[in-house]
């Protein structure tokens, strides 16, 4: 893992690619610290870090566009998957390498509270725990472009995508309560869910049986669940949008909660994203 880890960051640091996240990254983070903080002399920096959280938008598809997809398209993902290298091995290192140039990047805007602490009392609970959720909130998102990156092998089309999947992360709040709330379309979305759920394993493994199998069981299970207790259907909808409201647990830590269930909460979506990644590596391992 260590040896995709170098090969990454050398890459970044070789490339434009790295000066461009962090240029990028600190030139907005400078504009809003000046404006927030600077010129009205306010202590409150913990509003810079809730005003800039837009900024992931636009720098983890740069950040991660590159990662798996430029190994499918010169080829060298066969000499990876061929390695010795476990591919945990692989897609950890990538994405710690994505990691450490964010962490260096908001390692540097660490400065902007020290400047002000110099001049006044800052809150250091509620700055140390937004650090701690801007943190997490971006390694989920770099965790989200990792998955894309290894969908394709252009690196455009996966930066388009990316920035499509955050901007959906960042707007289902608001789609909320244009969502349908009614049981009955709980119970249609959730047999929806499971037909999908059907076609990934058929495309992962083509089994049809093993597929059907699955179909027919988790649509059972659900409509037995539908006769035993049909309000757990209420809100379905809008409960399932929820856990992919990434935003939302952000705004506990910027209030200076360290919320437990929203570091697990972020702990996991990254699990999961990695774990997908990997599958995807699987399944072309294996093609």
């Amino acid at each position: 893992m260590s040896a995709v880890l170098k090969k990454e960051l050398k890459i970044y640091f070789s490339t434009p690619t790295g000066y461009i996240f962090m240029g990028f990254f600190l030139l907005i983070s400078g504009f809003f610290y000046a404006v927030s903080n600077l010129f009205p002399a306010s202590p409150n920096y913990t509003s810079v870090l809730g005003n800039i959280t837009f900024i992931f938008l636009v720098v983890v598809p740069v950040l991660t566009m590159r990662l798996l997809s430029e190994e499918a398209r010169t080829k060298t993902d066969q000499l990876l998957l061929t390695s010795p290298l476990k591919l945990t091995e692989i897609v950890l290192g990538k994405y710690l390498a994505a990691v450490t140039v964010f962490v260096i990047t908001i390692a540097v805007t660490v400065l902007y509270p020290i400047i002000l602490s110099f001049y006044g009392d800052i809150p250091v609970a509620e700055t140390l725990g937004a650090y701690i959720g801007f943190f997490l909130l971006g390694c989920s998102f770099i965790s989200i472009g990792l998955f894309i990156s290894s969908l394709t092998d252009n690196q455009f089309i996966a930066a388009v995508v990316t920035f499509s999947a955050l901007l959906l992360t960042w707007v289902i709040d608001w789609l909320e309560s244009a969502l349908p709330t009614d049981r009955v379309a709980g119970f249609v979305f959730v047999l929806i869910l499971v037909g999908l759920v059907s076609a990934w394993i058929y495309f992962t493994i083509r089994n049809i049986i093993i597929s059907v199998s699955a179909a027919i069981l988790g649509a059972g299970a659900f409509v037995a669940v539908y006769i035993l207790k049909p309000e757990f259907y209420d809100n379905a909808i809008v409960r399932f949008f929820k856990w992919f409201s990434l935003l939302s647990r952000y705004q506990k830590f910027t209030n200076g909660l360290l919320d437990l269930s929203s570091i697990v909460y972020y702990l996991s979506f990254i699990f999961v994203f990695i774990f997908l990644t990997i599958r995807v590596l699987e399944k072309r391992r294996w093609s």
